[in-house]
C-alpha cells in the first residue's frame, strides 16, 4: 500500500486516508453496480410507468439503457478472465469471509455482475476485446451459455467468491477509466494484489480488501497503462520500446547470447511482450509474483529494474538456450524452467550494480 502511493509514510495519518478511500469506493458501488431502471425498495422508491427516457430501446446514446448495454460488452470479457484467474489455487473460487452487503443485502434490489452476465449470455453475442478492440463475437444460438458459467459450483445466496469481488473492482475500474476501459491481462495484475490484501492477517485490512486493492490497482495501472494501449506500442512510452531495451541490455552483459537469439530469429515479443505487460505474474506460481513484486515496487525508478529482472531470466538459461535450436528456446522462454526467484532477483541486482 505504500510503494503503490495508497499510504503515506507518516502513520498517524493512515485511519483517516483509509476511512475515507473506501467510503468513496462505496460510492462508486452504489453509482456503477446498479441496473437503470430497477427501483430500489429501500430507498422507499416505488415503481412508477416507463418513460421514453427510462426506456431500453431508447435510441440516445447517452441514455442508461444505451450505456448499460455498452457496459456489458465489456462486462463478458472481464467476466471470462476472472473466472479462471490462478487456476493453479482455489483461492479465487472459495467464498469471500466479506461479502459486499450492499450488493447481497436481501433488502435492496442490487443485482450482482454475476447474475447481469448471465441474463445477457442468454440473449447477446459473446463479445472479447483485446487490445487491437472489439473482436470474437460469436452467436449466441451456438452457445448461449459460456461454458465457463457452468465451470464451477455456485456458491448459495448471501456469498460471493473472491473471483466476483474482482470482477466488481475490475468493471469500475473500467467504467471510471473510459479511454482504455478494461483489455485482457488487467485481471492477471488486479489478482495477486487482491490476494495479497484479502489474505491479511489483520482481520480489519482484510475485511476492507476490495476498497484497497482497487486503489493500489489505480494507481499501478496509471503507472503502467501504457503497456495495454495500442497506439502507443511504438512511442518511447509503449512496450515495443521496453522490449527493445531488454535485448539492447542483453547486447551490453552477454553479447554472445544476444547474437544467438538474434541469428534464430527469436524477437522480443515473442515472450517479453507478456513478462513485461503482466510484470511476470504468467511466468511463476502467485507467492513468487508476489515476492517479484515487492522487489518491482520497490525500485526507485519505477520498473526499471523488470528490464533488468528479464535480462536475468535470460542470463540464467544461456547454456540451454546457446545449445536449443528454435523450436527448443521457443518452449523455454514460454515456459520459463527456473522457479527459484531468489536466483532471479539476485543476479538481476548484480546486473544492476554493474552498471
Amino acid at each position: 500500500k505504500i510503494l503503490l502511493n495508497y499510504l503515506p509514510l507518516e502513520r498517524a495519518s493512515w485511519t483517516s486516508i483509509l476511512a475515507k478511500q473506501r467510503e468513496l469506493y462505496a460510492q462508486f458501488l452504489r453509482e456503477m453496480i446498479i441496473q437503470p431502471g430497477i427501483a430500489k425498495a429501500n430507498m422507499g422508491v416505488s415503481r412508477e410507468d416507463v418513460t421514453f427516457e427510462d426506456h431500453p430501446l431508447n435510441p440516445n446514446p447517452d441514455s442508461r439503457w444505451n450505456t448499460y448495454f455498452k457496459d456489458n460488452e465489456v462486462l463478458l470479457q472481464i467476466d471470462k478472465d476472472v473466472r479462471r484467474l490462478c487456476p493453479d489455487i482455489s483461492f479465487f473460487q472459495r467464498a469471500t469471509d466479506y461479502p459486499c452487503l450492499l450488493i447481497l443485502d436481501p433488502q435492496n434490489e442490487f443485482e450482482t455482475l454475476r447474475k447481469r452476465v448471465e441474463q445477457t449470455t442468454l440473449k447477446s453475442q459473446t463479445v472479447a476485446r483485446n487490445r487491437s478492440g472489439v473482436t470474437n463475437m460469436s452467436s449466441p444460438h451456438k452457445n448461449s451459455v459460456p461454458s465457463s458459467l457452468n465451470e464451477y459450483e455456485v456458491l448459495p445466496n448471501g456469498c460471493e467468491a473472491h473471483w466476483e469481488v474482482v470482477e466488481r473492482i475490475l468493471f469500475i475500474y473500467a467504467k471510471l477509466n473510459p479511454g482504455i476501459a478494461y483489455v485482457q491481462g488487467m485481471n492477471e495484475i488486479v489478482g495477486p494484489l487482491y490476494y495479497t490484501f484479502a489474505t491479511d492477517p489483520n482481520s480489519e485490512w482484510k475485511e476492507h480488501a476490495e476498497a484497497d486493492t482497487f486503489f493500489c490497482f489505480t494507481n499501478l495501472m496509471a503507472e503502467i497503462r501504457d503497456n495495454f494501449i495500442k497506439s502507443l506500442d511504438d512511442s518511447q512510452c509503449g512496450i515495443t520500446y521496453k522490449m527493445e531495451k531488454v535485448y539492447s541490455t542483453l547486447k551490453d552483459k552477454d553479447v554472445e547470447l544476444y547474437l544467438k537469439l538474434q541469428e534464430q530469429n527469436i524477437k522480443p515479443q515473442f515472450f517479453a511482450f507478456r513478462w513485461l505487460t503482466l510484470l511476470l505474474s504468467q511466468e511463476f506460481l502467485l507467492p513468487d509474483v508476489i515476492r517479484i513484486w515487492d522487489s518491482l515496487f520497490a525500485d526507485d525508478n519505477r520498473f526499471d529494474f523488470l528490464l533488468l529482472v528479464c535480462c536475468a531470466m535470460l542470463m540464467l538459461i544461456r547454456e540451454q538456450l546457446l545449445e536449443g535450436d528454435f523450436t527448443v528456446n521457443m518452449r523455454l522462454l514460454q515456459d520459463y524452467p527456473i522457479t527459484d526467484v531468489c536466483q532471479i532477483l539476485q543476479k538481476a541486482k548484480e546486473l544492476q550494480d554493474s552498471k
